[in-house]
């Protein structure tokens, strides 16, 4: 129950980050209407392509919520995990955009509007400052791709407060470009490092915090186990992971024995938060389909 409750609270979050980049958004495109202003109407379109992701994020990670049934026998959280995957690829192409963007500006640079950005600055640090807050108390890796969608705006926009405030003392336009230049590289390189721990946990890799060496170690250790082969660990969604084990048991072993086997595994994956777990005890010299009598 806890981990539902913490689900439906990142689900939550990711409702609020919706609502508050979209207003936000339809803002910027009046703002940057009317002042005429370029950077505002490109960051506009960023984050527009922004609300599209959280809302399709808010979406998924709802719809992860959902119970298992007899297509999806180990549930939906996967979709969340979906929304980590799309969200992530989603900001690659939209730095990649502000990159082809920003480093021509370098050579060209353009004037820009000192009071306009400086205003919407402010709206835009507050804005996505506050919806990011609320999106790092979350746990899922959904919502922690979402929030470095939302960081990177808070430090975009830190950037053009920076540069509107100098520009209204010093004609120095090239600081727009290579502030937005550092700023994407800086995000891109966290971005990287998700899509890497989401591509693994999506091909069922074992998760970082998990030792199968470790774990088969200790499932050894215990009284009656003579062996233990063919342990298997996987994520569904970043948080809640699956077992499988083969326990090789001595003959003499008796029914209850097994059971408090069965009790000393659960016992020491407790931390692993399992959401399924499979335990397949045989007997010395039993045959094992898996690897051929072994």
């Amino acid at each position: 129950m806890g981990h539902q409750h913490q689900h439906d609270k990142g689900s939550g979050q990711i409702k609020v980050a919706f609502f508050l980049n979209l207003g936000f958004t339809i803002l910027e495109i009046i703002g940057g209407l009317l002042t005429n202003s370029v950077a505002i109407l490109s960051d506009a379109l960023h984050d527009l392509g922004d609300s599209f992701s959280l809302g399709m994020a808010w979406f998924l990670e709802r719809f992860s919520n959902r119970k298992a049934d007899e297509k999806f026998s180990y549930g939906y959280r996967r979709f969340s995990l979906l929304a980590a995957l799309i969200n992530t690829v989603v900001l690659i192409l939209g730095s990649a955009f502000i990159l082809t963007e920003a480093i021509p500006r370098l050579f060209a640079p353009e004037h820009s509007n000192a009071q306009g950005m400086i205003l919407f600055a402010i709206g835009g640090i507050a804005v996505n400052g506050f919806a990011a807050f609320r999106l790092n108390q979350g746990s899922s890796l959904s919502s922690k791709v979402v929030m470095w969608h939302l960081l990177e705006d808070v430090l975009g926009w830190t950037a053009v407060l920076i540069v509107g405030i100098v520009l209204m003392f010093k004609d120095i336009h090239v600081l727009d470009p290579l502030l937005s230049i550092l700023v994407t590289i800086y995000v891109l390189y966290n971005v990287v490092k998700n899509l890497k721990k989401t591509l693994i946990l999506f091909l069922q890799g074992v998760p970082d915090s998990v030792s199968i060496q470790a774990l088969e170690k200790k499932f050894s250790a215990f009284d009656g186990v003579t062996s233990v082969h063919h342990t298997h660990v996987w994520s569904l969604d970043g948080e809640h992971h699956v077992l499988t084990t083969h326990l090789v048991v001595a003959q003499d072993v008796d029914r209850n024995q097994i059971l408090s086997i069965k009790k000393l595994v659960a016992a020491a994956t407790e931390d692993l938060h399992l959401e399924h777990s499979t335990i397949e005890i045989e007997y010395e010299n039993e045959f094992c389909s898996m690897n051929g009598g072994d």
